[in-house]
């Protein structure tokens, strides 16, 4: 059995759809950078300077600076990553109150369970 989405829900479904696929595509890029940013190898270079900073105030500022930029790059990844999270599970809430849901960025119903029919939200055979 075939289901369909109501005619007067199509344009909406196509600019939430839209919508849901840029916030994806920025949040896989966040990601990525929140991933970059813990990687860094900045902090190691801190930890040597702080050696040399039990000796020296100008090292122990050094150090100080760089476990700061480690800790900002971090903390600002997240951010940004938390922000994009926020407006796109907006729109998933959106696709959930009208019996839809992604998985990844494949459009099915919520009742669906096997994944066997997904939804093109552009074809005008989805729209009754």
């Amino acid at each position: 059995m075939d289901r369909t989405i109501p005619e007067q829900d199509k344009f909406e479904l196509q600019q939430n759809y839209r919508r849901y696929l840029k916030y994806q595509d920025q949040y896989d890029d966040a990601f990525n950078a929140l991933k970059q940013s813990k990687a860094s190898r900045v902090w190691i270079a801190g930890v040597v300077t702080l050696l040399f900073g039990l000796g020296s105030e100008f090292f122990f500022g050094v150090a100080a600076g760089l476990f700061g930029l480690y800790f900002y790059r971090i903390g600002s990844a997240w951010y940004q990553s938390f922000q994009i999270d926020e407006g796109r599970d907006e729109v998933l809430r959106w696709f959930l109150s009208k019996g839809l849901t992604f998985e990844g960025r494949i459009l099915y119903f919520r009742d669906d369970a096997v994944l066997a029919q997904p939804i093109d939200p552009f074809a005008d055979e989805t729209y009754a």
